[in-house]
Parts: structure tokens; sequence; C-alpha cells
């Protein structure tokens, strides 16, 4: 078992071609920071997917925060604005909401 993180989401985008399947994993979780005094809702948005190096599962991972106006619908648009962006790099991709982070890691035990 390979666990990657990618700091950068146009590097995890490079790494798209490894992937053994079209779904791309993902969870956004609130981001909780008592000293940020902005009206702003942070969020958290994990992207995953899976690869596969000779008989090895590679899970790679990026992490991105994103703010937004309270009163937006942020999960809704975070997930739209990605979807529009893993389109153009292949239109086959789909965003599917869920921990496969959890999966891989009691899959390879």
């Amino acid at each position: 078992m390979i666990v990657i993180f990618i700091d950068q989401i146009e590097n995890f985008l490079s790494f798209l071609a490894k992937r053994i399947m079209d779904e791309i994993f993902y969870e956004i979780k609130d981001v909780k920071n008592q000293s940020d005094l902005s009206l702003d809702i942070k969020k958290e948005v994990i992207l995953h997917f899976l690869a596969k190096a000779g008989d090895t599962l590679i899970l790679y991972e990026t992490k991105q925060t994103i703010s937004k106006a309270n009163n937006e619908d942020i999960n809704k648009e975070v997930i739209e604005s990605i979807q529009a962006i893993f389109s153009q790099v292949d239109p086959s991709l789909k965003l599917i909401n869920g921990k496969i982070r959890e999966i891989f890691l009691s899959y390879s035990h």
C-alpha cells in the first residue's frame, strides 16, 4: 500500500493518467479556525483516486481549502467547478462523494 499526497491540484491532474478507474472520490470538510474573524466559510476538499503499479495499489490524494461567502451553497458550487475541470481533462471522469481512503486502507490490510 502506498499513499501519495500531492500539494498542487495541477500536479494531481497530471497523475490522472495512472488511475485504474474513472471515479475520483471527494470529501468536503468544514475548516474550523477560531482566529479568523471573516464572514467567509472555509471548506477543505479532499480528492482521491486509485492507481496500480504491478501488484501494489496506490492512493493519490490532494487537499485544497476553499473560501466562499457564508450565504452561498459552497458544496454544490465547489463540486460543479471541480467536475468541470476534470471534464476538460477527460470527459469520462466522475466525481463520487465518498471516503475511499478508509476503504483503501481496510482493503490493503
